[in-house]
């Protein structure tokens, strides 16, 4: 998701973009060389939220269940079995002859510790709320104040395979969550010496990483000894830091990179005749949204949600989509993503005329609305990568467009996708933001519950609605799929009155490798299967 600021790499070529370009990039055998960006944190599974430092995680840990690369199903991966009568007490027995890569054992202590470290508020972890429907998440991570107890009371290690989790009401598909990275499990290294593991992550993928240099790349060699039926089919992968995803089709192209799952937008119409059936378009659980700094009172004072609305109503997504990305986005119709299919829960249309472009209403709603705050608003993404400045600018112009006013909408472009996280996380940023959402695991509630429910772990815009909150709740606590689908949906359907984010468009996956390459694909989160490909 995420040019040409390099760290020094060597004497002889000096900046890494040079090594690659103009020095050879030179291929190991059996090693992959992937286009990357620096991830905002380190990377611990429960403090990392983004998609660079989620690429890794995928490559480094095995959780409980894993998602099919093609389907997106969630199969069971380290549990041998997930077991309840009520869908509200599990009973998780984890498959024996598991080992972290130092050799340590995977058991279920493993689990309830990693987890208990996630969702103690002292450990100050992104993805805390993850852990918040298993009891006792209110004392470890009281909204206020500091925490009255140190570990989950909802979790209990019965044995060393077995541990049972209680959650605080009902929530029938708890389990096919447990892939996501965040509930993985962590080694005692993890806990024994803590700035030395952060140096260098151990976990229990088919991936070991054998250094990183922020700014230049990592390195990855496969596990030899990983005893999961997933084992690489390459000897490693070397992630290469690119600030510009032009430089990285660049070098594609050269033979100096073997695989970019970034297109420019500007590469768009050439990629066919550049790379025949070596080039990858295809759905992925992905949405582009802009949100609103709702933690500013300018943004959140009554009737500024007719001024977000009106907004919505001012971008033409069927044309930026159709003359900026060439069939590789479609406009959102909702906030969620139609790779998530029927049962997982897509409707299309639920933003209804909210999304539907109409400069003279959306003029309308914004006057009636009290105007724009302070009379102009700023659009900020990272532009290291995914083209984004190109479609900013798109969108300021449909926007000034609409109002009549070529200053209404300016762009507010940040250098590294690393700096444009830690501003959103900082709340630093006072008009609209971009925040693509790529699926965690296909169900509707991860679209709606980590972004939009109050103090959820990505909600950076902190939007908050009591009757929201409500409907999420209520439609986990449903014991069959198509129940719990009915509650989302009018759960979404408060989005589109209050318009905490604008949806702009589904993004498909989209990649191209080199001839080297062979057995590559992209899985539903449009993120290559590393794990699968193989390399001469």
């Amino acid at each position: 998701m995420r040019g040409a600021t390099r760290a020094v790499r060597s004497a002889g070529c000096g900046l890494l973009v040079l090594l690659a370009a103009g020095c050879g990039g030179g291929a190991a055998p059996g090693v992959v060389r992937a286009s990357w960006g620096d991830p905002q944190s380190p990377l611990e599974p429960a403090d990392t939220n983004e998609v660079q430092g989620g690429k890794v995680l995928a490559m480094v840990f095995r959780g409980l269940k894993q998602y099919d690369p093609r389907t997106g199903a969630a199969r069971n991966m380290l549990a041998e079995r997930i077991e309840t009568t009520d869908q509200q007490n599990f009973t998780i027995t984890v498959k024996d002859g598991w080992t972290f890569s130092n050799g340590e054992k995977v058991t279920a202590k493993s689990f309830v510790d990693a987890w208990n470290y996630g969702a103690l508020v002292d450990n100050k972890q992104k993805n805390a709320s993850f852990f918040e429907y298993i009891d006792g998440y209110d004392k470890v991570h009281p909204e206020n104040g500091t925490a009255t107890a140190k570990t989950l009371s909802g979790l209990t290690v019965k044995d060393e395979h077995t541990f049972t989790a209680r959650l605080r009401t009902k929530f029938s598909t708890w389990p096919d969550t447990l892939g996501y990275a965040a509930y993985s499990p962590l080694p005692r290294a993890f806990f024994d010496d803590h700035a030395r593991w952060l140096r260098k992550p151990v976990g229990n993928g088919p991936y070991v990483i054998d250094s990183y240099t922020r700014g230049s790349a990592m390195r990855l060699t496969r596990r030899e000894d990983y005893p999961g039926p997933d084992k690489a089919q390459n000897k490693g992968v070397e992630l290469r830091v690119y600030t510009d995803n032009n430089t990285a089709y660049t070098d594609l192209m050269a033979g100096n990179l073997d695989i970019v799952d970034d297109i420019p937008a500007a590469q768009l119409k050439n990629v066919k005749a550049d790379l025949g059936d070596r080039y990858l378009n295809q759905p992925a659980g992905i949405i582009q949204t802009l949100d609103f700094p709702l933690y500013d009172a300018a943004w959140n004072r009554p009737g500024t949600e007719k001024v977000r609305r009106g907004l919505s109503m001012a971008i033409n997504r069927q044309q930026i989509t159709g003359q900026i990305y060439r069939d590789t986005r479609t406009p959102a119709t909702d906030w969620t993503s139609p790779a998530l299919g029927e049962k997982g829960g897509y409707r299309a249309g639920l933003c209804g005329s909210a999304c539907a472009y109409d400069p003279a209403t959306a003029k309308k709603l914004i006057q009636e609305g009290g105007g724009l705050p302070g009379g102009r608003v700023t659009i900020t993404s990272n532009v290291d990568t995914g083209s984004h400045r190109v479609w900013m600018d798109a969108v300021c112009n449909s926007v000034n467009n609409a109002l009549g006013n070529d200053h209404a909408c300016t762009v507010n472009p940040v250098g590294t996708f690393a700096d444009f996280r830690n501003q959103v996380a900082q709340q630093r940023i006072t008009g609209m933001f971009r925040s693509g959402w790529q699926m965690d695991y296909p169900l509707i509630q991860n679209f709606l519950q980590p972004l939009y429910c109050t103090g959820a772990s990505s909600n950076y815009g902190k939007f908050g609605d009591p009757h929201f909150d409500r409907l999420v709740d209520e439609a986990n606590a449903e014991s069959s799929q198509s129940a719990a689908n009915a509650k989302f949906h009018d759960a979404e359907k408060i989005l589109a009155q209050r318009m905490p984010a604008i949806p702009l468009w589904y993004q498909n996956g989209s990649a191209g490798y080199s001839s080297r390459l062979s057995d590559v694909a992209l899985n539903p989160f449009s993120v290559p299967v590393y794990e699968q490909i193989k390399a001469s």
